[in-house]
């Protein structure tokens, strides 16, 4: 039986406007990109997120197919959602979204998940999917029936312009933080979250929650990460960036390859996961701050393959393109 790595969440098509070049068009949303993200370092992959039966859904729809993604939900009669990314000359990212995010119930989902999947290994959620009605209630309540036999992972990814409610979307975090093993959020998360507090009081009081890792990306700065064990920091390569658009997507999928590639995920392996060392979190640090690196470097969401990611990995100075 193939133990399967699941992602819920939104699927959307990023149309990226900049200064320099005309419009382009990419299939993404934060999930979207995780679960490509995965699919490329070579794992099963199964996901549910809704897309509209349009062209912009029909984009979707051939983007999972070509990376073996399998698709557990049809396409509806909505509009595909849709982000327009207008990017600053650093190529740093700022989004405006038409976005529609409705899901079956949860009963319903979970059984087309298990019966598409057999066996869920580890299940991953963030951004828009964990925060906008109605399709957030669906998925906490699946998170919490397959989280006896599944790992979490979420990643917040906040957007106050969808969620204005600072202290109902801070509610729904913590609520999501609860039920995850893993956790990721940028600074930028977190300073529109808890802006009264530091980044580290933040992940601390995310760690009392129950997750056993807490990580926070910090662009140019690099990442940290909190465990039981204590804290790990990696610093962010030196690269030229094309753009920054998925690269804390590629992040996450590389930490939970790294840490599928430890045996530490899976239901079973959740104590091992709590009793991660700080060896092993600077390990999995080094590899995903790479694959962000190798996904910044080129335009658009494009998280590497295993096969960059392992020569990245094998020789730091080559970048690739």
């Amino acid at each position: 039986m193939n133990h399967y790595l699941a992602v819920i969440g939104e699927c959307l098509v990023d149309v990226v406007e900049s200064e320099t070049s005309a419009p382009t068009a990419h299939v993404g949303g934060s999930p979207l990109n995780v679960a490509v993200g995965l699919a490329r370092m070579e794992h099963d992959v199964v996901f549910a997120g809704r897309h509209g039966n349009d062209d912009y859904g029909r984009m979707i729809a051939r983007a999972l197919r070509a990376q073996g993604i399998t698709s557990v939900l049809e396409a509806d009669e909505l509009p595909t959602s849709v982000a327009t990314a207008t990017l600053d000359p650093t190529g740093q990212a700022s989004y405006e979204f038409s976005l529609e995010w409705s899901l079956p119930a949860a009963e319903l989902l979970t059984g087309r998940l298990t019966e598409a999947a057999g066996h869920i290994e580890h299940l991953h959620t963030g951004s828009l999917a964990a925060l906008m009605q109605p399709g957030a209630s669906v998925v906490k309540t699946v998170f919490g029936e397959l989280r006896e036999t599944a790992t979490i992972s979420y990643d917040p990814n906040y957007r106050p312009t969808l969620v204005p409610n600072r202290e109902l979307a801070r509610q729904q975090v913590e609520e999501f933080v609860a039920l995850a093993d893993v956790v990721q959020a940028s600074t930028d998360d977190l300073e529109l979250l808890y802006p009264e507090r530091s980044h580290y009081d933040t992940m601390a009081a995310w760690m009392e929650l129950g997750p056993a890792l807490v990580t926070v990306t910090r662009g140019a700065s690099g990442a940290v990460a909190l465990t039981r064990s204590g804290s790990a920091a990696q610093s962010a390569f030196s690269i030229d960036v094309a753009d920054t658009v998925g690269a804390g997507d590629s992040f996450m999928a590389a930490t939970l390859s790294s840490l599928r590639s430890r045996g530490l995920l899976g239901s079973a392996n959740r104590q091992a996961l709590q009793e991660i060392s700080e060896h092993d979190v600077a390990e999995v640090l080094y590899t995903a701050a790479k694959a962000a690196s190798l996904t910044a470097s080129r335009f658009g969401a494009q998280p590497p393959t295993a096969q960059e990611l392992a020569a990245a990995l094998s020789n730091p100075s080559a970048t690739v393109v």
